[in-house]
């Protein structure tokens, strides 16, 4: 008869991991940490997750918002926790979270609009696109801005997919916007819009519009509203014809071709235009007086010339023209924000990072702490392009792990960590929390035809979550 030997060997230990931000990059990012057998809380400033698909995608785009199914089988597995309604630097800390999590994760994404940097810029009437972008989408940050939108025509300043969202968004008709997930308030003030005209302006030229080409098709389906290009705009210069034939991919190829459609097609007849300038570049906002209501831009028009270092840059030829407008929205990119003692690249607007790893100025690895989507390498690609690059970041995370070289928490009780949110964030949400404002949502829509409506009340928001939850 065989002895029996006791199991001496060691059990496993438990690795918790916390996501700060519950956007795409931080949902790729539990699950794959999840399938590495780490245990994962996920905390979010808002009570609701899921970020830029929640407060970003617009309205009229919810077969991309159908990404969110995806989120919700990560959040369903075993090991997974969220918490919204937390706050680093407010409500917690970075080294208290350092205190508790072997891992812990940045991904809190880019939230403020880059500047113009131009005279008249703080003028009445001049609006960052995320703020605009939050405000529609019922994010409680943005719910209580003002637009006014009686004015015949606006100025749009980017070339990017936020540019066409927010210039689609200014001549929906109200037939297009009433199906949608738009916040109430705001659907309100655009069906009482009279916005008439809107001037998208790239600084450089068609080659090198940021679009993606499903964006910039769209436009064509507008009930009410042409699109309108001057032909002379896509005579490309020599630098950028060359670029397009020999160094660009599918995506900009495409977009010349759509936009020389649009030029040869002319505007439909429509009662709204959509008009797309190129080579153009803000230089003032006109205005009455320091602060008073906007009435027009002038810009420098631009040529392509091509750098030493072989990039295309977008020079001022010296002529200017002016564009009256009453409504100004830039979209010229994002930068993220400070937030706690979290090491911070002010000139690049990112959490300092090697890889994905956070670093000090020196470049030296911080033991446990990692960063995640666009904190990480800045706001570009589309929702898809997070998972790559979580995929990435937690690459890093699993090789430390098996070097031994991730953070030592000296609390690691699982409930201890959640009975310390409920105390410093007494109105934080629970995924069961969530779950019952979905619902909420949800009912609220169905009888007008609508996949949501939107509370916008971050106290609103935690009232509907304690409803089914008991939390």
């Amino acid at each position: 008869m065989t002895d029996l030997v006791p199991d001496t060997a060691t059990p496993t230990p438990v690795r918790r991991a916390v996501i700060v931000g519950a956007g795409p990059s931080g949902f790729y990012a539990a699950d794959q940490l999840l399938k590495e057998g780490f245990e994962v809380d996920v905390l979010d400033a808002l009570p609701t997750p899921f970020g830029l698909v929640r407060a970003g995608v617009a309205p009229d785009h919810p077969k991309i918002k159908a990404v969110t199914r995806v989120y919700e089988k990560t959040a369903k597995k075993d090991g997974f926790r969220f918490f919204g309604g937390v706050r680093l630097g407010q409500d917690v800390t970075r080294a208290e979270l350092l205190e508790r999590y072997d891992v812990v994760l940045y991904a809190l994404g880019t939230s403020d609009d880059n500047r113009l940097n131009i005279a008249g810029e703080d003028r009445r009437g001049v609006h960052g696109a995320t703020q605009f972008v939050g405000w529609y989408n019922g994010h409680p940050d943005a719910a209580d801005h003002e637009y006014d939108l009686s004015v015949k025509r606006a100025v749009v300043i980017g070339n990017g997919n936020v540019a066409i969202d927010v210039a689609r968004m200014l001549v929906l008709h109200p037939d297009e916007l009433q199906p949608t997930d738009t916040a109430d308030h705001a659907i309100e003030v655009l069906a009482e819009s009279q916005v008439e005209e809107v001037v998208l302006l790239g600084r450089r030229g068609p080659a090198q519009a940021a679009f993606t080409n499903p964006e910039l098709r769209e436009l064509a389906d507008l009930q009410r509203a042409g699109v309108e290009i001057d032909p002379t705009d896509l005579d490309l210069d020599e630098h950028s014809a060359k670029w397009l034939e020999e160094e660009a991919d599918i995506t900009a190829r495409k977009n010349v071709e759509i936009l020389r459609g649009y030029a040869e097609a002319g505007p439909k007849a429509a009662s709204h235009r959509v008009i797309l300038r190129f080579l153009r570049s803000p230089v003032e906002i006109l205005g009455d007086g320091e602060h008073g209501q906007v009435t027009g831009v002038r810009v420098a028009i631009n040529e392509i010339q091509r750098g030493e270092d072989g990039s295309l840059r977008a020079v001022p030829t010296g002529a200017e023209e002016t564009i009256e407008c009453g409504l100004v929205l830039r979209s010229i990119g994002y930068r993220g924000r400070p937030v706690d003692d979290v090491p911070f690249d002010d000139r690049r607007g990112l959490i300092r990072n090697a890889g994905g790893r956070v670093c000090a100025e020196s470049g030296d690895a911080h033991r446990g702490e990692y960063v995640v989507g666009w904190i990480k390498r800045g706001p570009s690609g589309v929702i898809g392009t997070n998972k790559k690059d979580a995929a990435d970041t937690v690459a890093r995370i699993v090789e430390d792990r098996d070097a031994g070289a991730l953070n030592a928490p000296v609390v690691t009780d699982a409930e201890e960590i959640a009975a310390f949110y409920a105390e410093r964030a007494p109105e934080s949400v629970t995924w069961a929390g969530w779950e019952a404002i979905d619902a909420h949502e949800k009912s609220s829509g169905e009888p007008h035809g609508r996949p949501r409506v939107k509370l916008v009340r971050v106290a609103d928001l935690v009232e509907r979550s304690r409803v089914v939850s008991g939390s």
